[in-house]
Parts: C-alpha cells; structure tokens; sequence
C-alpha cells in the first residue's frame, strides 16, 4: 500500500484544511465538497487526512463496525451481546465514479431469498465507509441517482435496501468528503445543499509558495518514508488536537447571541430552507472546539458562514459561489453582543499560526480566520471590476480579429424552452430528455438476466415457474423457483444526449438586437441541457471557417461563458460549420457510443463565400441526415421579407426547423412530435 502524504505538508489551502479537520472533529457537520481546477491538492489532502483520524473499536467479526460499547441493534450481524471487540485504524472508503447501485448501498441475492427464504446480504461501500471517511472524487460526474442514495444516507445515518419486498438496513455515519472540478459541470442546488461545508481552492500565484510546493512533492516521491518520518511530529500532534477537540465539544455552550447572529446571517443571504442554519450552528461548535474554547464567539460564527453558505446562495446555475463578506461583517456588527469576550489567542497546544514544518515551508495547521484575516473569496457582488467593452472601430479600421469583426454583445433574457428529444430508445447515461432503457424508470417487460439478478420482475418469474410445480414435486404451499425461472425487468426511464450548438456568428446574425436575442435563445437551451444532465458542445461558424469554441463537456458554464464572449462578423460558411460538427459527433460517437446526439443548429440559413456555398451546406447537410443525427435548426431569420432558407437546411438535415418565438414552451404545442415526425419521415423516405 502506497504511504499517503502527510496532511501537514500540504501548502496553503488553508480553508481546504480547516474544513477538513472540523468535519474530522464533528462528524455531523456534515461533510467537505471540494472545488477547484486540477492539480490543486485536492485529493492528496483528503486521502492523508485519514490518517489523522483517531482509530475506532470495532465488534470482531461485524462487516458493519459496529461499535463494542453500543452495537446497533438492528446490524444483520448482530446481535452482538458479549462478542469482543477489536482496534482499527478508521477507514478511507473511495467511491469510483463508474459505480453501481448495488455497489454502493449492496446487495441482496434474491435467489436465495426466494428460493430458499434466506436473507443473503452483501455489503456496499456505506457499510465499509461507516465510522470513517467515504471520499467520492469527481462527485460531479457520479450519477444523480448514486448521489441521492450517498447523501440520504449521510443525513439519516443509515443505509436501507429494497428489493422486492426484502429489505436490510445498517448503520452507515461517515464523513463525507466529495471533490470537483467546475470546468466539467455543476452539481445541481439541491445536491450541493447536502454537503455541510465547501470550500473554493486554486493554485497560488506567489512563486516561493509554488517553489516550496514541488520541493515538497519531488522530496516526498524520492522517499516517502523518510518524508513522512520527518513530519510525524506534527502529524502526532494534529492528531492529538483532534481527540481532545472531540472530547471539548459536547461541553461547548452554543448561546442565544450566537444562535441570533446564526439566524440572521442565514436570513441576510436568502438562502433556502433551515439546513443552513443547522450547518452553521455545527460547524461554529466544531470552531470553537478545535480553538480550546468552550464558548461560542462571533469569529466562529463569520468562519462557519464562510465555509458553510457560499455554495447556498445561488440563485441559478451559472451563478458562482460567493459571499459578500462586507455584507457578512455588517449582520454580525448588527446582531453581535456587546459585551462578548476577547478570544483566547491561543488554543491548547499553543500558537495556532502555522508554524513551520521540517521543510521550513510553513506547513503547519491552518490558521483560523478571523475578520481582519478572512480568505478572500469570490463574490458576485463585489468581485473583480469587468473590464470596459472595446469601442467599435470606425469605417475602414483595419480589425483585429478579421475583417468586419464587430464586439460581442450580451445575451437576452433567458426563457423556459419547448423540449427537444432524439427520437427512438436509447441506452446512454441517465438524464431528463429522451427515451432510453435505464436501470430506474417504469417497468415495460421483462427478459432472462445476464448475469446477477438486479431488479426482479415478480410476476414474470411466477409465470415462468408455475408450469413445472408438479414435476418439481411440489408438496407445500411455496412456490418452487429455480434459477431459470428468475426474470429481470426491463425499465424505461430518461435519458441524457450530448446537445451540440452550431452557431452563424456572421455579419448576416450581427445585428445588434438580434444576436442579443440569438444568444439568448441558445443560453436558454443551455439552461435547459443543465436541468435535463446533457453534455453541450458548440461550433461557431464565421468570415472563412469554423471553430470548436467548446469541446463536448458536462459544464454548462463553460458553454455559457463562452457565448458571451462570441464575436460576430464576416461572411457566412454555413458547409464549414456543419463539417466541423460532423467531425465532432464522430469523435465523441468512439469515445462515448452510447449516448446519442442531439444537433441544434442556430442560423438564419445564408450561406455565402467561396464556390458554390449553398450546395456546399446542402451536401454537408445530407451527411448528417444520412447518420440518422436528430437535428434541429433555430431559424433566426427577422423582418417583412423572409427567405426561408433555414427551412430548407431543416430539409437537407432531416429534422426540423423552429423560429425564436416557437421555441419558447408557451408558444406552440407539439414541438417533440414535429422533431420525431420530421425524423420518421426521412427515414421512410431513404
């Protein structure tokens, strides 16, 4: 097994290890999420902190860890009356993204179960992690339906499994630790309201602490047990830190002063629901502890806010975390006592500035902040001034960016779209748009199983078993079931698709109102691809060529932050932009087969420059309708005289061509049939 790195040798990331260390402190905080870009310590810290956390007395024998001194009474391997128990190190638990349900929460066999009438239960990860630390790096990607069960059972403290009638439920507490990065998509708000605690991190930009960074790293792969050995003196005393943290907590005093500034800060921000305000008072008696302290004081409070709501306050997906902390200082001046004592400057074991480790870097505990010392943070009030929009370069200006280039204007006002679906049943990832057979859903029939038996059709395996009770000697009233007998039911549920924006960026879209209304148009229909768990991609097509602005992703705001920035101008290669988007469906149909793609090409249907521009698109067109690819066009064409030339492209693709006004979901019914039927009928007609 590889020697983790020590936790205290992590430079910086001072929120990231706070965090960490109050969950390890107070399990009922109730977890880290972690975001950040790659290659910022991310998972080294949360893998060395389980070393830090003290070790656990474990019934022997339980594959739930139930503890000696209060077994769960209810554990499928109890009772544990009298059995003796046994010391361990707490588990780390990591969760891979490409996991199973059955995986995850574990399994019956109902084979057995209906054969034999025998309870078989197989534990999951929960079981594993219960007591420890269940990390899931990339908790983005993870299915949505993996993270409802991992966080239900983070906030219960349980874990129940049903199948069939057949239920089994264990204990399962755990910290919680999910990392991310923002670049390939969100969780959505709902999820990132679970996790107790988030914390932002990047790279620093000073250059000693990047120095000291890889000195540490290329010292720790030369010789990492002498590396550790060197800090095993801090690591001891973190680790001491945190038992007599745990010990203090149940004695420190949350009062009524602390709990109003809790409850107006809470208020202050809009944030939704009560959870807040219970992750708060949590989080600011884990502060106090780790300080040595048995009070509560108004610094504890401003830290728990700063780590506890940022990622609450969110008004919609493409808004990111923040919190105006000059707002923060106000409600707590506000709502503060007047007579609250000084803080202690030290806790129990000393000074808590960081110190310096053996490397002489610094490496120490991270300080607890306070107003003056405060992590500075994004903050979608008060953050970085924008940058003033270029003037426009009068006639005859040579452009920077190619001739006829004009600045990117801001997209309009989003809007509720119709839904766009591929027609036909897929078997991609779980999603919200299109039909697809899936793991959850409604039952539709049922088939023999490939393997392990998951989802059991009760009736279907009745009807196999039913004509040979008499020749199995049946004698009772059970009814005898063999493995050929077991059904498993096929589902229907939703699925996700990789939507790929093609988008005229041409002089013939730049007019200034219109393009507004273009963009948000398609920042409408990328609000619709976040909620329905789509990957998006986008092609732009202007002057000579086109470009890949977004390689498919998960992130819907990558995707929007690059149509604000689009520019427009110059001629129209309507043939170059569909050819681009060729090659990218084809590249991502070999990397990812199974999920099916979804064309939406936003143009007024002009397509001009070089020889023959028109047949051009039409046969690069006619190379997507002969693939089968569902697409739609956005005609964006305005005024008295219309040409109807996206119409025509609509035709030569296969699929089906809308106007802005059509698209808006209270505009016309039947929208999914037409890009079905338009679908149909090309294929008829090959």
């Amino acid at each position: 097994m590889a020697t983790p790195y020590p936790f205290t040798a992590v430079v910086g990331q001072d929120d990231l290890r706070l965090a960490l260390l109050l969950n390890a402190v107070s399990p009922a905080v109730g977890g880290v999420l972690v975001r950040g870009e790659k290659g910022t310590a991310k998972s080294t810290a949360v893998r060395a902190l389980s070393a830090l956390v003290p070790a656990v007395d474990v019934v022997a024998g339980c594959r739930f860890s139930c503890d000696p001194a209060a077994p769960d009474p209810q554990c499928p391997d109890g009772p544990h009356a009298d059995t003796p128990g046994a010391r361990r190190a707490a588990r780390m638990v990591e969760l891979p993204v490409g996991a199973s349900e059955d995986r995850l929460v574990g399994a019956l066999d109902i084979e057995r179960a209906l054969a034999e009438g025998v309870k078989a239960f197989e534990p999951g990860l929960l079981a594993d992690a219960h007591r420890g630390i269940l990390y899931v790096d990339e908790v983005n990607l993870l299915h949505d339906h993996l993270v409802d069960l991992l966080l239900d059972a983070a906030a219960m403290g349980a874990s129940y499994v049903e199948r069939e009638g057949v239920s089994v439920r264990h204990a399962a507490r755990f910290l919680l630790v999910g990392t991310m990065n923002p670049e390939e998509g969100e969780l959505r708000p709902q999820l990132l309201d679970r996790f107790g605690l988030t914390v932002e991190v990047a790279a620093s930009r000073e250059p000693a602490q990047r120095v000291e960074v890889v000195k540490r790293r290329l010292a720790y792969d030369d010789d990492p047990e002498g590396f550790v050995a060197r800090w095993a003196g801090e690591e001891d005393d973190v680790r001491a830190r945190i038992v007599a943290a745990r010990k203090l907590l149940p004695q420190v005093r949350l009062g009524d002063g602390a709990l109003t500034q809790i409850a107006a800060t809470c208020a202050a921000f809009e944030v939704d629901g009560m959870r807040a305000d219970i992750v708060m008072a949590r989080t600011a008696t884990a502060l106090a502890a780790w300080a040595g302290r048995t009070d509560v004081l108004a610094q504890d409070v401003r830290q728990a806010a700063l780590l506890a709501l940022p990622h609450r306050r969110r008004r919609n997906p493409f808004d990111a975390p923040g919190l105006d902390e000059d707002k923060l200082d106000e409600t707590l001046d506000e709502f503060g006592p007047d007579d609250e004592p000084d803080p202690e400057p030290d806790g129990p074991d000393g000074p808590d500035d960081g110190g310096s480790g053996p490397d002489g870097g610094g490496g120490g505990l991270p300080p607890q902040a306070g107003p003056e010392q405060g992590p500075e943070r994004p903050d979608g009030a008060d953050g970085p001034e924008e940058a003033p929009e270029p003037e426009e370069a009068p006639a005859g200006a040579p452009a920077s960016a190619g001739a006829g280039e004009q600045r990117a204007v801001s997209a309009g006002e989003p809007f509720r779209t119709k839904m766009l679906s591929v027609p036909g049943l897929g078997e991609g990832a779980a999603g919200r748009r299109s039909r697809a057979r899936t793991a959850h859903g409604r039952t539709t029939g049922a088939t023999r199983p490939r393997g392990a038996l998951t989802k059991l059709h009760l009736a279907a395996t009745v009807h196999a078993a039913a004509p040979h009770q008499r020749a199995r000697g049946r004698s009772g009233p059970g009814l005898v079931v063999r493995r050929d007998d077991l059904r498993q039911a096929t589902r229907e549920g939703r699925e996700g698709n990789l939507v790929l924006f093609v988008v005229d960026a041409s002089g013939s879209m730049a007019a200034r109102q219109r393009m507004g209304a273009v963009k948000g148009a398609v920042l409408s229909l990328l609000l619709d691809a976040y909620q329905r768990r789509d990957k998006v991609g986008l092609v732009t097509f202007r002057g000579t060529a086109a470009e890949v602005a977004l390689p498919p992703t998960s992130s819907v705001e990558a995707a929007a932050s690059r149509l604000e920035t689009l520019p427009t101008g110059g001629r129209t290669p309507l043939a170059a932009g569909l050819l681009t988007a060729h090659e990218v469906l084809r590249v991502e149909r070999l990397r990812d087969p199974a999920r099916r793609p979804l064309m939406v090409v936003v143009t007024d249907g002009r397509a001009t420059g070089g020889p023959e521009p028109v047949r051009l698109a039409g046969r690069a067109a006619g190379l997507h309708a002969a693939e089968g690819i569902a697409s739609v066009v956005v005609d964006c064409e305005s005024g008295m005289v219309r040409l109807g030339l996206a119409g025509q492209l609509a035709t030569h693709l296969g699929g089906t061509a809308v106007t802005l006004d059509e698209l808006r979901a209270d505009a016309i019914a039947g929208l999914v049939k037409d890009v079905q039927g338009s679908q149909q009928h090309t294929r008829r007609a090959a």
